[in-house]
């Protein structure tokens, strides 16, 4: 018996379109269910240097949950080009750009390559619960946690 690893080529492996509600779901879990599905892990097909993810639309961002006292303890930094560094809260980050707390969860779960750009490029996150991916008619994704 001659059994044979398939390896996935770019383009052959049509990518679908997920719907998840953010709404109560905690930042972490969410972050790496969508971080596997952007990866393409998720399905028999993966393969690493290939980018067989599917899209990811995120509606109701800003209704994410982090535990225990995370939105005043957790810090984020980022710098400017200047010295020092530019520091927040998640609550503040929150109530400055709430879809930047998934987003920044969700890339530091992916791969450090050049391939982790186009796979983020598949994550559309939307504050309230309107998108405009209507017409590729995504199926809702169902998340094991909460």
């Amino acid at each position: 018996m001659n059994t044979k690893t398939f390896l996935a080529k770019p383009g052959q492996i049509e990518a679908q379109w997920w719907l998840v509600d953010g709404t109560d779901k905690v930042v972490g879990r969410l972050a790496t269910e969508i971080a596997m599905t952007l990866m393409g892990k998720h399905r028999p097909t993966y393969t690493p240097h290939v980018d067989t993810g599917d899209f990811v639309v995120v509606v109701n961002a800003e209704k994410v949950a982090l535990t225990g006292r995370k939105w005043e303890g957790k810090r984020y930094t980022w710098t400017t080009g200047y010295p020092g560094l530019r520091t927040e809260t998640a609550g503040q980050r929150r109530a400055r750009r709430p879809d930047r707390i998934l987003r920044d969860a969700v890339r530091r779960m992916l791969p450090k390559n050049k391939l982790a750009v186009r796979m983020l490029d598949k994550l559309k996150i939307y504050v309230g619960p309107d998108h405009p991916h209507q017409a590729q008619q995504p199926q809702p994704f169902s998340t094991s946690g909460k």
